[in-house]
């Protein structure tokens, strides 16, 4: 009996190991493959040498990046590391977290630099030209430390780091991101005209951030830019709100093949032109449901004016005042009554003591592209009324 324990143990741990071994057994060549499979949809094209496994680590070498479009220019990554990695149902692949080596890159007098960059959470499916969001490649989390392009020896542009998210979400996703501590320097500008105005500006050095937020639900094609803003000291922040229905995967699928067809075509005229065409077919498929600009000042407004009007021989209060009788003049040649009361008022008020100054457009049911094209060609100043368009200020 206790012979034939030791039997019935082994054999299952024979079983467990044959049924395990596959499973653990990653083939991280593979695994490089389904990627370039999925970025190349966008087209960008992953190169490596070759990817070694070991237990849950894939390391790919000689890994270079670039575009279908243009296959002589490629970055060269260098090392790629895949820790945590593990196939999953289908064929695809899951890492847990993909470390990128520190870039430094120069060129003339030149430098690129850009550290800690990191992925977690990375889903590389197995058949990137499927219809579901499991065929699509996602992440959780992006980030990188610092980056920066130096010319002369002086960073002309800096960002602290960049933070991204995707949550996924049943039928789709969403995302936010935010690029901190963005900083330009402009001081290095050589134009004197420029180079006046940026002083009188203010704007020899730039410090802000730049914030985003929206979803994506992928059968009925709603993309949400919830928020989309650069937010800048001395400045203002421009936020940018779009809402439209219709950019499913067929729709994104469709305009990856017209791209591709483009490229193709050795006659460059040609290929423009077709593109344009098949963009219009496309376009026709999307819904419009909302959009907005808001602008909020942090003191720009008042130094633009005095600016601009020291160039032309007055005071920033008499510019003002002129814009002011100027505006209602070019808005009635547009035949748009309505809104010309509406801008009119707007910029009364936000010249008077600048806030903020917003554009939305929210028609009371989404309303189909190809509806708006016809208002565009056949009676443009319809386009407000269809749209919902209305200019607020310092609201």
């Amino acid at each position: 009996m206790k012979h034939m324990r030791k039997f019935h143990l082994m054999m299952a741990s024979t079983a467990f190991l044959t049924l395990a071994g596959p499973a653990l057994a990653l083939d991280g060549a593979d695994m490089m493959k389904k990627l370039n499979a999925a970025t190349s949809a966008g087209g960008t094209v992953i190169t490596f040498e070759k990817a070694d496994v070991d237990g849950d680590t894939v390391t790919a070498t000689g890994v270079q990046v670039g575009y279908a479009n243009l296959p002589g220019d490629t970055l060269k990554i260098g090392e790629l590391t895949f820790e945590g990695v593990e196939e999953t149902e289908g064929g695809g692949y899951h890492a847990k977290t993909v470390s990128f080596p520190d870039i430094d890159m120069s060129q003339g007098e030149g430098r690129f630099s850009a550290k800690d960059i990191e992925i977690t959470g990375l889903t590389i499916p197995a058949n990137a030209a499927g219809d579901t969001l499991n065929d699509i490649l996602l992440y959780e989390t992006f980030s990188t430390g610092p980056i920066a392009v130096n010319v002369k020896g002086k960073d002309v542009f800096a960002i602290e780091g960049i933070d991204s998210n995707l949550e996924r979400q049943e039928g789709g996703f969403a995302y936010d991101a935010n690029v901190a501590g963005l900083k330009g320097d402009l001081s290095q500008v050589e134009d004197a005209s420029a180079k006046e105005a940026i002083e009188k500006l203010g704007l020899t050095t730039l410090d802000g951030t730049v914030t985003m937020k929206g979803s994506w639900e992928v059968e009925s094609g709603k993309i949400a830019v919830d928020e989309y803003a650069f937010d800048f000291k001395n400045i203002g922040r421009l936020n940018i709100a779009v809402d439209f229905s219709g950019y499913t995967l067929g729709f994104v699928k469709s305009l990856q093949e017209a791209m591709k067809t483009a490229e193709a075509n050795p006659n460059k005229e040609e290929a423009n032109q077709a593109a344009g065409l098949a963009m219009l077919g496309l376009v026709q498929q999307l819904t419009f449901n909302s959009a907005s600009i808001r602008f909020d000042d942090a003191s720009i407004t008042k130094k633009a004016l005095d600016y601009a009007g020291s160039q032309q021989g007055v005071t920033g209060e008499q510019l003002t005042q002129s814009l002011k009788g100027l505006v209602p003049i070019m808005m009635a040649q547009l035949n748009l009554p309505e809104l010309q009361n509406q801008v009119s008022a707007a910029v009364n008020t936000y010249l008077d003591g600048p806030k903020s100054l917003t554009i939305s457009a929210a028609p009371e049911k989404p309303v189909p592209f190809p509806m708006i094209i016809g208002a565009a060609m056949g009676a443009p100043n319809t386009i407000p009324s269809v749209l919902g368009v209305k200019v607020t200020a310092n609201d």
